[in-house]
């Protein structure tokens, strides 16, 4: 008979957050597939489990995957696990445990600690529906669209990011969501340091820029105001817009994709207004 794959919550920092039922898979386990074996060694020597532990993160070498259902369809059980939180969430576990359901493995999950619900509980904006986007791109038209898209949506939007990105993400949107959009930054959740930071974009924006952060962040955009969500752009504070940044010296392309990522203007109107303006 097949073994089982446990996909398995660790704490995002605070060893009494483990739940027993994990502390038990965990001492049971033929496999452990952490993400980093440097930070889940601690936890098992913790635990006083000794199962097998193997590397599985988006690095690895090509097969990995395979060999683990492999050891999985031979009977072994294995326990996989990330950094810290609930694997497969901005994590390359989701690849694992839809090989191991193709091949006939049962998949048991076993919940516990997760940043995303820890800063949603924390920040007051309420969270009976909200949008994850886990970490934006980097730069370009690709990070531009999804920033546009988080800026326009009603409900808090959910990001995140690594501490040396964090001041450039906040700037960037407070460029498309506009300045004073609150937001909550959580950081060294459940740690001795932990901070969760609520206040607008450009009050973060410069509280991190001066205070560079340390370990992991959680961004938490509040969801655009209902009256600006429900009516149609201001043609005059769009025009207005556009020319503030053509007056800052950003080239028209630039000033285009602000437009539509701010606005939710189409791409054809946004370009004719702001070749108008310049």
């Amino acid at each position: 008979m097949a073994g089982t794959l446990y996909v398995v919550a660790t704490p995002l920092g605070n060893l009494a957050d483990l739940s027993p039922r994990a502390a038990d898979v965990l001492r049971s386990a033929d496999v452990v597939a952490a993400e980093d074996t440097r930070r889940t060694r601690p936890l098992l020597a913790h635990l006083g489990a000794h199962p097998a532990l193997l590397s599985y993160h988006a690095h690895s070498p090509e097969g990995q995957a395979a060999k683990l259902v492999a050891r999985l369809c031979a009977g072994e059980t294995v326990a996989l696990v990330s950094d810290a939180g609930t694997p497969a969430i901005s994590d390359p576990g989701a690849e694992l445990v839809a090989a191991a359901r193709a091949a006939g493995v049962p998949v048991v999950p076993i919940p516990g600690p997760s940043a995303v619900a820890t800063v949603l509980s924390a920040c007051g904006f309420g969270a009976d529906r909200y949008l994850f986007l886990g970490f934006a791109p980097r730069k370009g038209a690709e990070r531009d669209a999804l920033l546009g898209r988080a800026a326009r949506e009603p409900w808090p939007v959910v990001f995140f990011e690594a501490p040396n990105r964090l001041a450039a993400l906040l700037d960037d949107l407070a460029r498309v969501a506009g300045a004073d959009r609150p937001a909550a930054v959580g950081r060294e959740l459940t740690k001795l340091h932990e901070e969760i930071r609520v206040g607008t974009l450009a009050e973060l924006a410069a509280y991190y820029g001066n205070h560079e952060p340390r370990g992991e962040c959680t961004v938490v955009l509040h969801g655009r105001p209902e009256d600006a969500a429900e009516a149609a752009p201001d043609a005059g504070a769009v025009e207005a817009f556009a020319r503030a940044r053509l007056a800052e010296g950003h080239s028209r392309s630039g000033v285009v994709r602000d437009v539509v990522a701010r606005f939710g203007l189409p791409r054809n109107e946004a370009y004719r207004l702001v070749t108008e303006l310049a």
